[in-house]
């Protein structure tokens, strides 16, 4: 337990932040599940349309610091390949 003023504000702060850092983890997880529902479903212009919306949201949890970006580098790579080989 913290014993000191600033171990206990530490706390408070690691509190919040984990709480933002929670609803920006699950709005990356939304748009990607849209995502993979969209080339689920084998629409092309919809897994387009759904990825082109997520990048940003990607992108700016990248920059909050919730993901690397070489993580979502890979993510947005792999899905943009498997829309990509959705029609050929």
């Amino acid at each position: 337990m913290a014993n000191t003023s600033s171990a206990k504000k530490m706390v408070r702060k690691i509190a919040r932040r984990t709480v933002v850092n929670k609803s920006r983890r699950s709005r990356v997880r939304t748009y990607l599940r849209k995502v993979e529902e969209a080339i689920a479903s084998g629409d092309k212009k919809a897994a387009e349309a759904a990825l082109k919306s997520a990048q940003p949201e990607m992108h700016r949890a990248v920059s909050k610091g919730v993901y690397h970006q070489k993580t979502i580098s890979r993510k947005l790579s792999r899905l943009s390949s498997r829309i990509k080989s959705l029609a050929a």
